[in-house]
């Protein structure tokens, strides 16, 4: 297949497109200049195209101002507007479109799977349901559309691990907070699979939460951690120290958390390799 893929230099673009490469798929990478050149240019790029995966979106461990909560925006909601309309405008439309949500879509107070309506409020509520209901307008043209809600991504060279790690095998780390959020969680390479699965099974279509059926606390996260390194885990992040980094709304994002399950793709057939967080961290941690 010839796939366009916005974000493939990310964390989890890189392992994607390589991924792909290696099943022998040709790939458009869509950079910041192509989602921005207009929706004419951006038709051109993706011509003749399989398939669309829209990884796009700023990351969120920046301080967040005004303009950044713009950006973070702008980066996912206004970039697949645009993407979807220049698949509006192609004679051949890709015959697939997937495209990226996160958990944020959800409050920390509950367990939530797919039959379960967004219920979140506040900036990443807002930005999840407009980033989903950009994705859906796909499905009006024609296009099996495909949404993957992502929990916290878990590998050894980038995600939340990659700050971590130092300071743990330090001695040094901690739980944010209390560390009674909840931590919903996937193995990068369990997350590259759910792409392939889903680019092999025609069948399968809309929402699909991506997060392995091991969600715990923070704590529990983080002293599975420490065990793993063998280090202790004591010293937590308190709240204060994310704001003056962060600013207050994005300590309260990266402070808070949730209960993500994934029972969709099970029911239609995917295994999660690293289903439980001993065995991601076995992985992580391990010597290459």
């Amino acid at each position: 297949m010839q796939i366009a893929m916005t974000g493939a230099t990310g964390f989890v673009g890189s392992h994607l497109c390589r991924r792909l490469e290696q099943e022998g798929h040709q790939l458009v990478k869509l950079g910041r200049r192509d989602c921005q050149a207009g929706v004419a240019a951006l038709a051109e790029r993706i011509q003749g195209c399989d398939a669309v995966i829209n990884l796009a979106g700023e990351n969120i461990s920046q301080r967040w101002t005004e303009s950044y909560m713009r950006a973070l925006y702008d980066s996912r909601v206004v970039t697949t507007r645009t993407l979807v309309e220049a698949m509006g405008r192609l004679e051949r439309r890709p015959d697939l479109f997937i495209s990226t949500s996160a958990m944020g879509a959800f409050d920390s107070e509950g367990r939530y799977s797919e039959a379960d309506p967004p219920n979140a409020s506040g900036f990443f509520g807002q930005l999840t349901r407009d980033w989903e209901a950009a994705a859906r307008q796909a499905e009006e043209l024609g296009i099996r559309t495909l949404i993957f809600r992502f929990s916290l991504v878990l590998g050894r060279d980038g995600g939340i691990m990659k700050p971590l790690l130092l300071p743990f095998r330090l001695g040094l780390g901690g739980p944010v907070g209390d560390g009674r959020q909840p931590f919903s969680w996937i193995h990068i390479d369990d997350l590259v699979r759910a792409y392939i699965f889903a680019m092999a099974h025609p069948e399968l279509n809309g929402i699909y939460h991506l997060s392995a059926p091991d969600p715990m606390t923070n704590r529990q996260f983080s002293q599975a951690l420490g065990r793993q390194l063998h280090r202790p885990a004591l010293l937590p992040v308190p709240l204060f120290a994310l704001k003056l980094l962060f600013g207050k709304k994005g300590a309260e994002a990266l402070a808070s958390g949730q209960y993500l399950i994934a029972q969709r793709l099970p029911d239609a057939g995917y295994h999660f390799q690293y289903d439980t967080l001993a065995k991601a961290l076995a992985e992580i941690t391990s010597k290459v």
